[in-house]
């Protein structure tokens, strides 16, 4: 539209005013004014996104007018107000993929006497119902560089909007996996404020988290828009994500708080903060445990992958690191993680309440260090995990009583000393080799010790099954010392016979019953030849 058809539309407006009134009047210039402002709006849109543009309808709402201060001010300070309906943009030129943007209502205010100046002002415009759909790269066409144009001061769109709100909205991000679900984020609220040309807009936000559910409240900077390539439009700020429930995943639960920052792209943010479960429990055991994180993570908007950088987190009173990935490969069905995981001194309570059911059996300091596993296979979790670590436990005591009065015959027995009630509730040391599988922990190496006696084991477990242990028990004592009466004086002949590798007793022995009752016996004949056997080969 030229200046002189500007012009002559002001004119126009203020010669129907005066002669047809008022109502009349701002209901025939609201009429002419239709075309022209849907016009700009469409043309604002497109260059503004480079998409095409649908609007299913566009209304101009126009004040009651006086003929004098129409004529006066020109139309300046007199606001239009626009509303929309059925708003959708798609990539230029690729009306096969999923619109870009698909707005249910749109609305804001012009002042009809600046509506034809360049650059427009908008102060205010409101988005209802917004829908945004991140296809993955690889289904977005390559049109040249990216568009980084603003909203404020753009002289490619003609157009200064100097606040956007957006209600109820929602971010889909397609997955690179044909056929997969997508993330889908629900932003309750969105507001923008543009802070000049070519710079980021500042936001302020709220939204509903996609898995786990939760929500988080957010703020920082947003752009500039990157038009060929959307996901790649960079973003910034903090959050705070509040109830997220762990529950939606299998295997564990719990309630999650989170707080921190990120910097990144809609695509790929980097993210690092802390987050608390107070409650964090495994759904076999059911015991909760207090979970504390320190992170840094990167996340693929796209996929939901996750690499994790070192993680300091504390559980229960227990310190370690945790570092690996979470990663779905195209055409796989379930999520990969590989972790590493250290804690170089933990508290036994910590890890038996969280992973067996009831109360600890034993308390003890523990140090672990160990590769976790799950493939991305069906089924549960405790069938899908595999871990191969070592582990060692200092100062361990049974907590059940006839465990631990066990243990304390068992010491007295290994120091000669049988009848010295003085030795009890005396401590014991573990350490070993170890790999879970199929819900099968297997030994490579166990070594027990306690004051006078030392077990040098190999065997399997099975959680919340049998214990099957083959291996030596080492005695600091004889076996006459081990016994009193007439029968040390029997043993004394036999004593020789035990006495090997300078300990003063050595018998091969075995492990059965379950971990809260387990059931010991010496191992005799052939079984004892091939332990021999395989105690002298080296281990690792």
């Amino acid at each position: 539209m030229t200046k002189r058809q500007r012009y002559g539309l002001i004119g126009f407006g203020i010669f129907v005013v005066f002669v047809c009134g008022p109502l009349v009047g701002t209901w025939i210039l609201s009429h002419r004014l239709d075309p022209y402002i849907r016009e700009q709006a469409i043309q604002y849109l497109q260059k503004r996104f480079d998409a095409d543009v649908e609007i299913a309808s566009l209304r101009v709402h126009m004040p009651e007018l006086s003929v004098f201060r129409l004529i006066g001010t020109l139309g300046r300070g007199s606001a239009i107000h626009v509303d929309g309906d059925g708003v959708v943009l798609r990539l230029k030129g690729h009306p096969d993929l999923p619109p870009l943007f698909k707005m249910k209502k749109i609305g804001f205010d012009v002042d009809l006497g600046t509506l034809f100046a360049h650059p427009k002002r908008i102060p205010q415009a409101t988005l209802d119902g917004l829908e945004i759909t991140l296809p993955p790269k690889r289904d977005r066409p390559g049109r040249g560089d990216a568009n980084t144009d603003t909203e404020h001061g753009s002289e490619k769109t003609g157009v200064i909007v100097e606040e956007v709100v957006v209600r109820d909205a929602k971010l889909r991000i397609l997955p690179k996996e044909h056929g997969r679900e997508p993330l889908l984020f629900d932003i309750h609220y969105l507001r923008l404020q543009p802070a000049g040309k070519d710079v980021a807009m500042k936001y302020d936000a709220s939204l509903t988290n996609a898995k786990p559910p939760g929500e988080i409240l957010s703020e920082g900077s947003f752009g500039p828009w990157m038009a060929t390539e959307p996901g790649d439009t960079p973003v910034s700020g903090k959050y705070k994500f509040d109830n997220a429930d762990l529950g939606v995943f299998q295997g564990i639960a719990g309630i999650l708080a989170s707080s921190g920052e990120f910097a990144g792209t809609l695509s790929t943010l980097s993210v690092h903060g802390e987050a608390s479960v107070p409650d964090f429990r495994l759904k076999t055991s059911g015991n909760p445990v207090p979970l504390q994180t320190k992170f840094e993570v990167l996340v693929d908007g796209t996929n939901g992958n996750t690499v994790l950088k070192p993680v300091i987190a504390r559980l229960g009173t227990s310190d370690f690191t945790t570092s690996g990935a979470i990663i779905k490969h195209e055409g796989q069905h379930h999520r990969m993680i590989s972790l590493d995981a250290s804690m170089p001194k933990g508290n036994l309570q910590d890890l038996l309440r969280l992973a067996m059911k009831g109360s600890p059996f034993m308390e003890g300091h523990v140090t672990f260090k160990a590769t976790i596993d799950i493939p991305p296979l069906s089924g549960k979790v405790r069938q899908k995990l595999r871990i191969d670590g070592r582990f060692e436990v200092r100062e361990g005591k049974f907590l059940h009583s006839n465990i631990q009065d066990r243990i304390d015959t068992l010491s007295r027995r290994g120091q000669g000393q049988p009848e010295n009630q003085a030795i009890d509730e005396v401590f014991s040391g573990m350490k070993g080799r170890f790999e879970l599988e199929n819900e099968v922990i297997t030994f490579r190496t166990l070594q027990f010790a306690v004051p006078g006696a030392a077990f040098d084991l190999a065997g399997s477990y099975t959680i919340e099954g049998p214990i099957d242990f083959h291996g030596t028990m080492t005695l600091q004592a004889k076996v006459s010392e081990t016994v009193t009466g007439w029968k040390r004086w029997l043993l004394k002949p036999v004593d020789p016979f035990f006495s090997k590798n300078g300990a003063g007793t050595l018998l091969h022995f075995k492990v059965a019953g379950t971990a809260k009752d387990p059931q010991f016996g010496l191992e005799r004949g052939k079984k004892a030849q091939d332990q021999e056997t395989e105690r002298a080969k080296p281990k690792d």
